[in-house]
């Protein structure tokens, strides 16, 4: 579906009222938050360095390409990397083929030793992303207006455009956000359904499909979304015999599933028709309950073993910080503690409001399992994760509940409407003045409630704050101000310090007492800090930060 047909997309509740006057006014908007976030997120990409998780996927998608194999990043299927495929291809860099590394020493190596450019090459694998990013907030306005009309339509996009963690997600060569927004997609598609499933049944299982095909964590959207597909086929088609719409709606439930099914094996044949595989890793051997929910998935064998692999994942202890406590394992309300720090505040009391409306109006209510019961088990089986890594698990919830906060504008009728309205635009307000505030620093934002940016480092690590981003500001910083001074250097991140021209030593490999001069400390070391560099850290001086993710001190 094209953009133009997304923005002429009619509301399916024919109480609310269009605008008799200025029918330029929304295409406009729309542009202009859409350009908004262009720019924030395209400016993010041109600054930021390769964080943690992308050299991998770039390598990946490298390989994808000239070499036609999946034995790299098994554990994520293919089609995300293939979107930054489409990147990595316009870029053209020179590919070694001879090189023998695991995946992310491949990706380290087209970056920074085959002779590339690689903040060319980063700028090129994060575009498509950046583009599939804004086509999701397509979906989100017209999903919005068809449920509330064009005032909610323009609300939901807003804050949408305006979310500090799609921003921060959307602008990197990762897959979070496209997963999420196909999920979205699929949602969206099956409402539809409810008014012509053989349209919309398909589409939607494609969208699901494109899900499962870029990341393994949709899979628990899968029987939420066959429920609503036999939910919207029954709505279809009222008055029906029971047993009957019975069988419709289980046969829509079995198109989405086989349409998905059949998108999963067509990213693996994109990437080799002959779907060989063998593995260069060790994939583990997956017993119980889970190894039997792997054997029965009908998907390659390379998708099982993938998620065999992320099942010895989940089966690592590792370590989480939160609020300025340090731990090993996992929290269970790691995920919205973490949300509630990173969210706008404007945005979290529309979530609340656009949440209660839908269950509560009628109109609005049979919509209320397309938006909320998605977002519910998502973030129920995220929480269920090991891995307390920042909010990019849960990046749907920003998409999901902008469709159903976009409601609140228009609850109720006459002075109740426009009391929602104005708080809505007071709300919105705040939500953008947030978002622009942290402008270029998206990753580590948090909100005025948790100190902002500049404090998120005391609450959260890794990708919620640091996650390699800031190595080429780094070498700008150390230029400028500290030209010529001794550099000690804790860097957590896939770039490589020396080709931006930090010269710099470990400083856990010599007693303290040698370590004189520059201390620089990624913010997620200094949460994680015990034994030598706690120690250096405790007995230096901060002086300096670079984009809230490392931090400088004097010795």
């Amino acid at each position: 579906m094209t953009a133009r047909q997304l923005l002429e997309t009619r509301p399916a509740a024919p109480d609310v009222p269009r605008p008799a006057r200025r029918p330029w006014l929304v295409p406009l908007l729309v542009a202009a938050l859409l350009a908004q976030m262009a720019v924030a997120m395209v400016t993010t990409a041109v600054r930021q360095t390769p964080t943690i998780d992308e050299p991998v996927y770039v390598g990946t998608a490298a390989v994808y390409l000239h070499e036609h194999s999946l034995r790299l990043n098994p554990e994520h299927p293919p089609l995300g990397k293939l979107v930054v495929a489409a990147g990595v291809a316009l870029a053209d860099p020179r590919h070694d083929a001879a090189f023998e590394g695991d995946q992310g020493e491949v990706g380290r190596h087209l970056l920074y030793e085959s002779g590339n450019d690689p903040w060319r090459l980063m700028l090129f694998a994060r575009l498509p992303v950046i583009v599939l990013t804004l086509l999701f907030g397509l979906v989100v306005f017209a999903f919005a207006r068809e449920l509330a009309g064009p005032v909610a339509a323009s609300t939901a996009l807003a804050l949408y455009c305006f979310s500090p963690d799609l921003i921060a997600h959307g602008s990197l060569a990762t897959l979070d956000v496209p997963a999420a927004g196909f999920l979205l997609t699929s949602a969206w598609l099956l409402w539809r359904a409810r008014l012509r499933p053989r349209r919309y049944v398909p589409l939607a299982g494609v969208a699901l499909g494109a899900a499962l095909a870029t990341k393994m964590s949709a899979l628990p959207a899968v029987p939420v979304l066959m429920a609503l597909a036999a939910v919207s086929v029954g709505c279809a088609a009222p008055g029906l015999r029971r047993r009957v719409a019975l069988g419709r709606a289980v046969a829509g439930a079995g198109v989405v599933l086989l349409a998905a099914v059949a998108v999963v094996w067509a990213t693996y044949l994109m990437v080799d028709p002959r779907l060989r595989w063998a593995p260069e890793q060790a994939v583990p051997a997956v017993h119980g309950l889970r190894g039997l929910v792997v054997e029965l998935l009908p998907f390659p064998e390379a998708y099982r073993d993938g998620m065999r692999i992320q099942f010895a994942f989940e089966n690592q202890r590792w370590q989480g910080f939160l609020f300025g406590r340090l731990y090993t394992g996992s929290l269970w309300y790691y995920l919205p503690a973490a949300l509630l720090v990173k969210t706008p505040l404007g945005m979290l009391a529309l979530w609340v409001a656009g949440a209660a409306a839908v269950l509560a109006v009628r109109r609005w209510r049979p919509a209320a399992p397309y938006l909320l019961a998605p977002t519910a088990v998502l973030l129920a089986a995220a929480m269920q994760g090991s891995r307390d890594f920042g909010t990019r698990y849960a990046v749907f919830v920003p998409m999901f509940l902008a469709v159903a906060a976009g409601c609140v504008p228009a609850l109720g009728s006459g002075r109740v409407r426009l009391r929602a309205a104005v708080v809505t635009v007071i709300a919105v307000a705040f939500v953008a003045v947030s978002s622009l505030r942290t402008f270029p620093y998206y990753l580590p934002y948090s909100n005025e409630a948790f100190g902002g940016p500049a404090k998120t480092r005391l609450r959260l690590h890794d990708a919620a704050v640091d996650w390699g981003q800031d190595l080429g500001r780094l070498a700008d910083r150390l230029r400028e101000r500290y030209r010529g001074e001794r550099i000690w250097l804790v860097y957590k991140g896939s770039g490589v310090p020396s080709f931006y021209g930090i010269e710099a030593t470990d400083p856990r490999t010599l007693p303290p007492r040698e370590v004189r001069g520059l201390l620089v400390v990624s913010n997620t070391s200094v949460a994680k800090a015990t034994g030598r560099l706690a120690a250096l850290i405790d007995s230096s001086r901060p002086i300096d930060t670079v984009g809230h993710s490392i931090t400088i001190y004097r010795r």
